[in-house]
């Protein structure tokens, strides 16, 4: 079975603009291939990364700030029996590690604390 989890976090270092609002408009698809190409990464790097099928950028919102901007993505993985369960919590805490405390991805500075992930 294929099981979803949803993963948010705010990027400090990308301005909000309203064509990353819109789905369609070239700006959400090239910064969605960007996120993706990172938190891909990440996650295959992460404990869930033998069951890891991918994740798809569903929103990119204003941030606190009008240079902040914040990324919501919903992931997927398979439910393996063989394989331990899901844990949230350790994949939140290798991602976290992974980016320096939660503070960079790639290029982009993070908001701290702002990394969520729900499953």
């Amino acid at each position: 079975a294929v099981r979803n989890f949803t993963l948010n976090f705010t990027i400090t270092n990308l301005q909000f603009t309203a064509d990353l609002a819109m789905p369609n408009s070239k700006k959400f698809k090239s910064t969605e291939k960007v996120m993706y190409y990172y938190v891909d990464t990440l996650l295959q790097k992460s404990s869930i990364g033998p069951t890891y099928i991918g994740c798809k950028v569903t929103a990119f919102r204003c941030g606190k700030n009008r240079d902040d901007t914040g990324v919501d993505a919903v992931c997927s993985y398979k439910n393996n029996i063989s394989l331990a369960k899901f844990d949230r919590e350790k994949v939140y805490h290798e991602l976290s590690t992974m980016t320096n405390g939660s503070t960079t991805l790639g290029h982009y500075s993070l908001e701290k604390n702002s990394l969520y992930i729900s499953g």
